[in-house]
């Protein structure tokens, strides 16, 4: 049997381990990037290593998530991250050239490649036939260093597309409806691979929407071939040079098999707290005031998502119930827009245009009003994810969102255009030359430039907490009892004030679960130590290590869940919070916040893989299971990946001996 895209780029990749699913592998990693809000503490942590300069072939600093400097200490971080930047040979994206993924999918992703990204949503270059992980902030760090990356090898999903997109359909349904399938958990340990027929019909920024939003399914990627369609794309990026084709094999073997049929899919909506609650838009039976709606982030903010949404805006207003924003995925996309006459439509309709960042998709601005709905066309509806505990967040397509601005409700493009209009629709196509203009993009100084480079770190600038390795015996209380599906939201807020906050620990540390429990963080500052109880999927969504740091820095030893998510689980690891998984989740439901917890011999049951938890409150025990890899437990034992890498970069001789 032949090999198929996942097989290929891990087994060219691979430096040892055995591509059993499930099984470690460990590999080299060709490309990182990371983004404003997550990267300072990235780059503290590779200022904390030692080494001179990144080994990577590419490594990018976006600043792209928070553009609002509410006061002092963004711009700071913005200021720290360009200098560390220049001193370490590594490319800024600046403050207005564009939201990271798509900055990375033009103007530096390459197929057969492997790119590791700080964000839970670097799948999306999975678009241009290169696998792409996102990862917590320590990791890429460590990738920084050329070390061989640690990745639990993943089983592979081929996704048969057949049939086409209808008009007024968009790649956002194919997303969806995959969702629908396979729900929120359903990608755990998976890469969906997607080829046929159908795939050939989809442009590289519909790929980019799909590839995007398999995060939500736990996915550990997603990926698309590198064809003629990709080859198109990148002559239009004047990148054509770096193209090959990269293609499964025409026998590959697969793990899984599923088939999605394009032509069959309708305007869909995901309706809230999570995005595989999912239904067709005309099953709606309710249609409530809306008065929020969003067109764009990295997950629909291309040049056609935007050009469809103005035609299904034009000679129409907004409602005025309604406020309209609009977050262009790069600058590129804009100046394109605006050439032709797409920007002025959506303007005329009564369209805001925000900046060219993240903005309100991680509720950087656009906050819904109380108890508000809010229709938006980016990837992730948990509840507070907008900067509102109260308000309904629906996920929708370009053109339903349009055409929900203007009903004021819920609705697709059908609802608003005639049918010879909304054909129109189908007539849209990517430009087949972009405008090429990196003046924004930093480049690597040489190692001699580079050592000239002062760092300027603002008073806000904290350093990176390290961890301890774990005790003998471990006592102390529940500071938490959880519920199922807490994100990482819930454990570290999104919107500007907090996010500004991210480079300072002590100050963060304070609003940990500050929406979810506004007491838990005095309440374990207090205990001193303390472990948490979680329900499944403990960790979903955004891949921001704080929600990692600021339960260590409070203290917290250990989470105890039913389950937890992949990338939550691995910054838990890398910042010395031990995560056992209940070997019976009936155990959950027997303890309770501010239990003292006892367990013996730690580090000995950490080894063995599975640890006894004695509940000294209630008399009782239970078992729970280290559901990690012999690696893994290497870090933990460690006290933390910082701790590990300096040791391995030691024992490489790449370090000197202390």
């Amino acid at each position: 049997m032949g090999e198929n895209m996942t097989h290929k780029i891990i087994s060219s990749h691979l430096v040892k381990g055995s591509m059993v699913p499930g099984e470690d592998v460990f590999v080299t990693v060709d490309q990182t990037l990371t983004h404003d809000i997550n990267a300072v503490m990235t780059y503290l942590a590779f200022e904390q290593i030692g080494l001179k300069r990144a080994r990577t072939e590419i490594s990018v600093s976006n600043l792209d998530h928070n553009l609002l400097y509410i006061d002092f200490k963004t711009p700071d971080d913005h200021i720290y991250l360009r200098t560390v930047a220049e001193k370490y040979g590594v490319y800024v994206s600046r403050p207005g050239n564009g939201i990271c993924h798509m900055v990375h999918a033009s103007r530096f992703a390459e197929p057969g490649k492997l790119l590791m990204g700080g964000d839970s949503h670097t799948p999306s270059c999975g678009a241009l036939g290169m696998l792409s992980i996102g990862v917590g902030g320590m990791d890429v760090a460590t990738a920084m260093t050329g070390l061989p990356m640690r990745l639990t090898m993943p089983k592979v999903v081929k996704v048969n597309l057949t049939g086409k997109l209808r008009a007024g359909v968009n790649a956002k349904e194919v997303v969806l409806e995959m969702l629908r399938r396979v729900t929120i958990k359903g990608g755990l340990g998976k890469v969906f691979e997607y080829v046929g027929e159908g795939v050939k019909t989809l442009e590289v920024p519909e790929r980019l929407t799909i590839a995007n939003m398999g995060a939500e399914m736990g996915a550990t990627s997603s990926i698309f071939p590198a064809d003629e369609v990709v080859e198109r794309f990148m002559h239009a990026q004047e990148r054509g040079e770096k193209y090959r084709e990269f293609l499964p094999d025409e026998d590959a073997a697969y793990d899984e098999e599923m088939t999605l049929d394009l032509s069959a899919l309708e305007p869909l909506i995901a309706l809230p707290h999570q995005p595989d609650h999912v239904v067709p838009i005309k099953s709606l039976e309710e249609h409530p005031v809306v008065q929020q709606v969003f067109l764009g982030s990295c997950t629909n903010g291309s040049y056609s998502d935007f050009a469809k949404a103005a035609l299904v805006m034009k000679g129409h207003y907004v409602n005025e119930n309604v406020q309209c924003t609009a977050g262009i995925a790069s600058k590129q996309i804009y100046k394109q827009l605006m050439q032709d006459g797409y920007l002025a439509m959506l303007v005329d309709a009564g369209v805001r245009i925000l900046e060219l960042s993240c903005g309100p998709c991680c509720a950087i601005g656009q906050v819904p009003p109380t108890n508000g709905i809010a229709v938006r066309t980016s990837n992730r509806n948990f509840r507070g994810r907008a900067g509102s505990p109260n308000a309904n967040i629906y996920l929708v397509s370009p053109e339903s969102a349009a055409a929900t601005a203007i009903k004021g409700t819920f609705a697709a493009a059908e609802d608003v255009m005639e049918p010879e209009e909304l054909a129109k629709l189908s007539e849209i196509h990517e430009p087949e030359h972009y405008f090429v203009d990196d003046a924004m993009l930093i480049k690597p100084l040489s190692e001699e430039e580079a050592e000239k480079v002062e760092v300027i770190k603002g008073p806000n600038i904290n350093s990176l907490p390290v961890p301890e390795k774990p005790e003998k015996n471990l006592e102390c209380r529940i500071s938490l009892k959880g519920r199922d599906h807490i994100s990482t939201d819930d454990i570290t807020p999104a919107g500007a004030e907090f996010s500004s906050m991210r480079s300072n620990i002590p100050l963060m540390s304070k609003y940990c679960y500050h929406r979810y429990d506004p007491d838990f963080a005095e309440r374990a500052r207090e205990l001193g130590k303390s472990i948490i109880i979680g329900g499944e999927n403990y960790g979903q969504g955004s891949s921001r290590e704080h929600a990692a740091i600021n339960p260590m820095y409070l203290g917290v030893k250990c989470v105890i869940a039913k389950s937890i998510a992949r990338i939550h689980c691995g910054n838990l690891i890398n910042h010395g919070i031990v995560p056992l998984l209940f070997e019976n989740p009936e155990d959950y439901d027997k303890v309770e916040q501010m239990d003292w917890l006892q367990i013996e011999n730690f580090p000995d049951q950490i080894a063995a893989g599975e640890v006894t938890v004695i509940d000294k409150t209630k008399g009782i025990s239970f078992k729970t299971k280290v559901n990690v890899s012999e690696a893994q437990k290497e870090v933990i034992l460690d006290g933390g990946q910082l701790r590990h890498l300096q040791k391995q970069l030691i024992e490489e001789g790449i370090l000197p001996a202390e």
